[in-house]
């Protein structure tokens, strides 16, 4: 019997797509090593765990999950409009922030136009504009050697910029260097852009950031209509399971992206525990002061052992080994530590570590210790 070649029928786009490669989880490690008291220090998630108040909620309405979610999340988007000084015509719920970046693409690109985005940007940038089958237009990052290693090189951005760019990608703090752009850099960048071309802030991990280099775009939202932020709270609220993020844009922006979305795409767990998690600033606080400590205890680390890392604002680290950094990775994780490779990003020499407790990473650091000894 004759087979139909199913790939030649995809769109031209989604055939040249590579599958987004997650963090290794706990549970593959047990079954491929046979090894326990496995620390994942791969995916960025913290290790605090979830928002008192967000789990409480998500167990309350567990008994009601025979009936569909609200699905214009009336509450939480009330929430989140206080929070932000917005209105509810600003938001756009997804199934975390990947939702909404990919709704991005899915309601302003076409294989006609182009998206800008760094090199060492976000695994989903470019996977969600190669699926509409637009142009990439990939510019490339700073060096080492500059004031911001890594980083988003804003001016060579701006000239990348045609009368044919839709969208603009930039995560600040950004995943996976951990660099991050000051308040007036993004502010000057985002003024010199055209109308027409819609700048996307990726603000994932701004809630990590030290609060003199803290760049909160959401409050340019009224001063420049083609701004759009997206926030999550799968990092320092520990709601990563749930998925929920959101969008933050002008509401002419929002109704498109609103036309889009999928219905019932936020279940009713994460529109009630991401409710609750708005207001649970302790937790937030506790999560950042964690993660502080934990990062002076990794670049203290890092020095010792005479390794070079990318000043971060995010939680994690980017430490560069200096070689090909696999073996590394295999032999921590035969130590019961998950990390995170880097090679897919440009970056084989590299890997991205999650802060953790004061725990993990002394463990860590015993670790990496013995490693680098042998």
């Amino acid at each position: 019997m004759s087979m139909c070649d199913y790939f030649s029928l995809a769109a031209p786009g989604v055939q040249q797509l590579k599958p987004y490669i997650p963090g290794k989880p706990i549970e593959e490690l047990e079954r491929e090593l046979g090894i326990e008291n496995i620390i994942k220090l791969a995916s960025n998630e913290n290790p605090l765990g979830p928002s008192p108040h967000g789990r409480q909620a998500a167990e309350a309405v567990l008994q009601d999950i025979n009936l569909y979610p609200d699905g214009s999340g009336f509450q939480l988007k009330k929430a989140l409009a206080e929070k932000h000084a917005v209105t509810s015509d600003q938001i756009t719920l997804g199934n975390g922030s990947n939702d909404v970046l990919v709704l991005l693409a899915e309601g302003f690109l076409t294989p006609e136009f182009n998206a800008v985005y760094s090199q060492y940007c976000f695994a989903v940038y470019p996977i969600a504009v190669q699926a509409t089958g637009a142009r990439h237009k990939q510019v490339p990052a700073q060096g080492w050697g500059s004031a911001s290693p890594l980083g988003h090189d804003l001016k060579a951005m701006r000239a990348a910029i045609d009368a044919r760019t839709r969208l603009v990608f930039i995560a600040n703090p950004n995943n996976p260097t951990g660099s991050y752009l000051n308040a007036d850099s993004l502010h000057d960048f985002i003024a010199s852009v055209p109308e027409q071309v819609i700048v996307v802030i990726d603000e994932a991990y701004l809630e990590y950031a030290p609060q003199d280099k803290r760049c909160d775009a959401s409050q340019w939202l009224s001063e420049f209509p083609n701004l759009v932020v997206t926030r999550t709270f799968s990092k320092a609220y520990g709601l990563a399971g749930l998925r929920v993020g959101y969008a933050l844009s002008n509401p002419d922006i929002a109704n498109i992206l609103n036309r889009i979305r999928q219905p019932f795409n936020v279940n009713s767990p994460a529109l009630a525990a991401a409710q609750a998690a708005v207001g649970d600033v302790d937790f937030l606080q506790r999560s950042y002061e964690t993660n502080q400590q934990g990062m002076a205890m990794l670049q203290e680390t890092c020095h010792r052992l005479g390794l070079r890392y990318v000043p971060s604002t995010a939680n994690f680290l980017l430490v560069d080994f200096g070689r090909d950094a696999m073996p590394v990775f295999d032999r921590l994780l035969h130590a019961g530590i998950i990390t995170r490779p880097v090679a897919n990003y440009g970056l084989p020499e590299c890997l991205r570590i999650t802060i953790g407790t004061p725990q993990h990473m002394q463990r860590l650091d015993h670790a990496l210790t013995d490693i680098l000894a042998g």
